[in-house]
């Protein structure tokens, strides 16, 4: 499983605003309160530096322009990097041709097919929403660690970038929406390996059930959804992997209960494919349905891609080479990723005595800020506390291009960087 699982947390689904369908409510708002209006990008405010990708000052998600002074301030309760937002907006799902938009699409039709065009599809919905939208409205605990600013990206103390799909729940359940299928762009500070990346991909569904659905059944309210979606999850796991083998596993989740993980045996070994369960009667009551019940589920998108295409590296879903890109075609479901020339890894070490106030996602965060997609993992090597007390730790930076052969000049330049950051805003002690 480790070699599938994108940026996850234990307890969220998929280990988990501005809309132009006709069908959606004008009611939603675009983007929370955020201005609307931004400069002009002009080409010498970008990077220069092969190695670093652009960072514009505005971008524009669904008609509306996020200024980056929105997102990326001078604050202390802010930690949104500036490579952070330069993905907002970006929406690789919303590609027909790209992996992601494929397994997407695929999953719309069996959703389409299995439900009559029963579920409304939301997947360009604004990614910065509030602290309550995010871990409230979900009943995720107030001590939960997905809170902590180590692994939410935070604009203000009560906005953040969304950790999950579920974040939109409350309020389409409000508008209206008993059966929705929420995708989009998730945001989670993390470690650096070839499965973790702080930007990815979920898709959420959900179904809510009259009393007359279950009473006919003969079948108690939280058994009969169980039951539905199990049936559902099993449809569409079939649909997207073929007559595999597979099994149901109890779990915990602080949205829904039961709470199940679903897995298949594929490649000779199990793969969770997503996590799902009853809905949490709390949730339904808050958002004007308490004679009701319903299910959800959440799936990450590059976990299974990765898997159904053959694909090693999480960065390569936001690779523009065309040695990667044209080698996939809408609707072409599983086309196996054929490698292009790897270019050999260089390996740098960092070793300091840290603070009481280190973490590790903040060195991967820093050490992604100043290297980007060059730095293919962050690695933890050594680790020893001596007579005084003091703590050690040693990390090892692979930096390596997925399209180009890196010169020593940069990778020098980069792991200097990197050093000098650390000293000064990690507060560490360069050994």
């Amino acid at each position: 499983m480790a070699t599938v699982i994108s940026s996850v947390h234990a307890t969220l689904f998929a280990r988990a605003s501005l809309f132009h369908q006709s069908n959606v409510l004008r009611s939603f708002r675009p983007c929370l309160h955020f201005s609307s209006s931004a400069a002009s990008v002009s080409a010498d405010k970008l990077s220069r530096k092969k190695w670093r990708q652009p960072v514009f000052s505005v971008l524009e998600l669904g008609g509306i322009k996020i200024s980056r002074e929105d997102v990326v301030r001078d604050d202390p309760t802010n930690n949104v990097p500036d490579n952070i937002f330069s993905k907002i907006g970006v929406q690789l799902h919303r590609r027909d041709q790209h992996p992601l938009g494929i397994l997407k699409n695929t999953i719309y039709e069996y959703f389409d097919s299995s439900y009559s065009n029963k579920f409304n599809k939301f997947d360009d919905l604004c990614p910065i929403v509030s602290v309550k939208e995010n871990f409230d409205d979900v009943l995720v605990p107030d001590d939960h660690v997905s809170r902590s600013y180590n692994d939410t990206y935070y604009i203000d103390p009560q906005t953040v970038l969304r950790c999950h799909t579920s974040a939109h729940q409350a309020e389409l359940l409000r508008n209206g929406y008993t059966h929705f299928l929420v995708t989009g762009d998730v945001y989670r500070r993390d470690s650096i390996d070839s499965t973790h990346y702080p930007v990815f991909h979920q898709m959420e569904g959900f179904r809510v059930f009259v009393p007359d659905e279950w009473e006919a059944s003969g079948m108690d309210a939280t058994s009969f959804a169980a039951a539905d979606l199990k049936k559902c999850l099993e449809g569409l796991a079939r649909h997207l992997f073929g007559a595999v083998e597979m099994r149901w596993v109890d779990t915990y989740f602080p949205f829904t209960n039961p709470s199940f993980e679903l897995e298949i045996y594929f490649k000779e070994k199990w793969l969770e494919v997503l996590g799902c369960g009853v809905t949490e009667q709390e949730i339904l009551k808050r958002n004007g349905k308490p004679n009701n019940v319903a299910w959800a589920f959440g799936l990450g998108l590059e976990r299974l891609a990765m898997v159904l295409f053959d694909i090693p590296d999480i960065r390569l879903f936001w690779s523009d080479d065309e040695r990667f890109t044209s080698q996939f075609s809408k609707g072409q479901l599983g086309v196996k990723f054929k490698p292009f020339s790897k270019f050999p890894p260089c390996y740098k070490d960092i070793s300091f005595w840290i603070s009481e106030s280190f973490t590790e996602n903040n060195l991967c965060e820093l050490v992604r800020g100043i290297a980007g997609d060059l730095v293919e993992e962050v690695q933890l090597i050594d680790n020893f506390t001596n007579k005084k007390g003091l703590t050690s730790h040693c990390y090892r930076i692979a930096y390596r291009s997925m399209e180009r052969s890196l010169t020593d000049e940069e990778i020098n330049d980069l792991q200097w960087k990197v050093r000098e950051q650390a000293q000064s805003k990690l507060n560490v002690v360069l050994r």
